[in-house]
C-alpha cells in the first residue's frame, strides 16, 4: 500500500491542496464582496500545490518508482508522466491567468480547488488502465468543468454550462456504453486482458468491437472536440470565463487523447477491427480540419475563432492517431507526434488566451474588430499573441511548426499522403484568420491612444507560454525524447 500512495503521489497533492485551500478560506474572516487579498492568498496556494505535484512526478521520473498501482488499475509509467507533468504544468499557468478574475469574484477558493481537482481527474485518466477507473477520473475532471464553465454567474456563463452539462452527460452515457460492449465481449475491465482477447477474438465478435470503437470514439470525441461532436465548443468557449475556456481548450483536449490512446493502442491496438478505427480517425481528421478552419474564417469574435480553431487543431492531432495503426507499431511515430504536438500546443495556446485575456481586460471587448491597434496600446501583449497566433499557424521558427511538421510527417510514413495534403491545406487556410488578428492588431488605428500593461502574473503566465514555444521551436530535442519515450510504453504492450 504504501508503493501504492507514493505512486499516487502526484495526485494526491493537488487533491490535499485543493482541500487546504477550501479550509483556509473558511477560518479566514469573512469579508463581503470581493477580497484581492484573499485571491491571491487562493492562487499561490494553487501554485504551491502544483509545484508539489511537479517535484512528485520528477522523483517519479528519476526514481525507480515506476510500475502499477492499486492491483492494477492504475500504472505509473514515461506515458502517464508525460501528462502529469503537462496537467499540472497547465493548471500552474491556469491559476496564474485567474488571479485578475478571482479578483473580482466572490470565491476564488473554490475555483481553484476546482482547477486542482480538475487537473487530478486527468492524471488519473492518462495512468488509470482499468475501464471502471478511467470513468472515475473522467467524471471527476468533468464535473469540476461544468462548475467552473458556469463561474461568471451571468447569464451567458449560465447558458454555456447548461450545454456543456447536458452534451457532457450525454457523451458519458454513450463512453459507458462503449465500456459496457467491451466488458461485455471481453468478461474484463483491464485493458490488458481486453488487449487478450481482442488479439485472439474470432469474426463473429468483429461487430461488437467496432460497435464498442465507434461508442468509445462518439463518447471521447466530446472531449477531443472532434467533428461532429464539437457542437458544444463555440458557445462554451464564449460563455466561459476566460482562463476556463483555456483550461478546457488545452488540458480537456489533451486528457480526451490520453484516456483514446490508452484504450485504443493498448486494448484495441492488436486484432481484427485496428483497420477499421485507424480509418474511421483518418476520416474524421479530415472532417475536423475542413470544418473547424472554414468556420473559424467567418468568426467576428476571438474566442470563437479560437474555439472552431480547436476543433481545426484536434483533427491535425487526429491525423497522428490514423497514422499508428497504418504504421509499423513498433515505430509508434504517430504516437509520439501526437503527444510532442499536444506539449507544443500547451505553451502556444494557453499563451494566446492569457493574451487575450490581459487584452480584453483592458478594452472591455472581444471582439477581433476592437483589437486594432493593440500593438500600439500594449506592445508587449500584442508581440505575445502574435508570437503564440504564428506559432498555431505553423511558422517556424516556432514549436508549432515542428509539431505540424512531425505529424505530417508521421502521416506520410505510414502511406497517408492523402490525410498529410488536407492537413496542409488547412494550415494554409488558418494563416488567414489566425493573422487577420495581427493584421489588425499591428495596422489599424486604435480608437484609443492610452497604453496598458498585463498585471504581474498574466505577464509571468504570458512569459512563461512565449519562452516555451520559441525554445521549442528552437531545440525541440528535449520534447521529441520524451515524447518518443513516452510513446514506447505501446510498443512494450505490442
Amino acid at each position: 500500500m504504501g508503493d501504492d500512495i507514493v505512486r499516487l503521489g502526484p495526485e494526491l497533492a493537488l487533491l490535499t491542496g485543493a482541500a487546504i485551500i477550501v479550509m483556509v478560506d473558511v477560518a479566514l474572516p469573512q469579508i463581503r464582496g470581493a477580497d484581492r487579498g484573499r485571491a491571491r492568498l487562493m492562487a499561490l496556494l494553487g501554485v504551491v500545490a502544483v509545484a508539489v505535484s511537479i517535484g512528485w512526478s520528477l522523483a517519479l521520473a528519476v526514481g525507480d518508482e515506476k510500475g502499477p498501482a492499486f492491483n492494477d488499475v492504475i500504472v505509473i509509467d514515461d506515458f502517464s508522466l508525460f501528462f502529469s507533468f503537462l496537467f499540472a504544468g497547465v493548471a500552474g499557468v491556469i491559476v496564474l491567468a485567474s488571479v485578475d478574475f478571482l479578483e473580482r469574484n466572490h470565491f476564488p477558493a473554490e475555483y481553484v480547488a476546482l482547477v486542482l481537482a480538475a487537473a487530478a481527474g486527468m492524471m488519473l485518466m492518462a495512468s488509470s488502465v482499468d475501464l471502471i477507473a478511467i470513468f472515475i477520473a473522467l467524471e471527476l475532471q468533468a464535473i469540476a468543468f461544468y462548475i467552473m464553465v458556469a463561474f461568471s454567474k451571468n447569464e451567458k456563463s449560465a447558458e454555456a454550462a447548461l450545454k456543456y452539462l447536458l452534451l457532457g452527460a450525454i457523451s458519458s452515457a454513450i463512453t459507458l456504453y462503449g465500456m459496457a460492449f467491451l466488458f461485455g465481449l471481453s468478461g474484463s475491465t483491464a485493458l490488458d486482458e481486453i488487449a487478450v482477447f481482442v488479439r485472439d477474438a474470432e469474426s463473429d465478435t468483429r461487430s461488437g468491437l467496432v460497435v464498442a470503437a465507434v461508442l468509445l470514439t462518439a463518447g471521447f470525441g466530446f472531449k477531443m472536440a472532434i467533428v461532429p461532436f464539437q457542437m458544444w465548443v463555440p458557445d462554451v468557449y464564449e460563455g466561459a470565463p476566460t482562463p476556463v475556456t483555456a483550461y478546457l481548450s488545452v488540458a480537456s483536449k489533451a486528457a480526451g487523447f490520453a484516456v483514446v490512446m490508452r484504450i485504443f493502442l493498448v486494448a484495441l491496438g492488436e486484432g481484427a477491427i485496428t483497420s477499421d478505427w485507424a480509418v474511421l480517425f483518418a476520416i474524421l481528421a479530415a472532417i475536423s480540419m475542413s470544418v473547424g478552419n472554414i468556420t473559424a474564417l467567418m468568426q467576428s469574435n476571438v474566442k470563437r475563432m479560437l474555439g472552431y480553431s480547436s476543433i481545426a487543431q484536434a483533427g491535425t492531432l487526429l491525423i497522428g492517431l490514423a497514422a499508428v495503426a497504418a504504421n509499423d507499431p513498433q515505430l509508434l511515430l504517430g504516437a509520439s507526434s501526437v503527444l510532442f504536438f499536444l506539449g507544443t500546443y500547451a505553451f502556444t495556446n494557453l499563451g494566446a488566451f492569457v493574451a487575450i485575456i490581459a487584452i480584453s481586460n483592458k478594452i472591455g471587448s472581444d471582439q477581433i474588430a476592437d483589437y486594432a491597434g493593440v500593438a500600439k496600446r500594449s506592445p508587449i501583449l500584442a508581440g505575445g499573441l502574435a508570437a503564440c497566433l504564428i506559432s498555431l499557424t505553423g511558422i517556424p521558427p516556432t514549436a508549432g511548426f515542428i509539431a505540424k511538421l512531425y505529424i505530417f510527417d508521421a502521416a506520410v510514413q505510414a502511406d497517408l499522403v492523402w490525410l498529410a495534403i488536407i492537413g496542409v491545406v488547412n494550415s494554409v487556410i488558418a494563416t488567414y484568420y489566425y493573422l487577420r488578428v495581427v493584421l489588425n492588431m499591428y495596422t489599424r488605428d486604435p480608437v484609443e491612444e492610452s497604453r496598458f500593461l498585463p498585471s504581474p502574473s498574466l505577464s509571468v503566465a504570458l512569459a512563461v507560454s512565449v519562452i516555451g514555444l520559441f525554445a521549442i521551436g528552437i531545440y525541440p530535442s528535449p520534447l521529441i525524447a520524451a515524447s518518443e519515450s513516452a510513446a514506447n510504453v505501446f510498443a512494450s504492450v505490442s
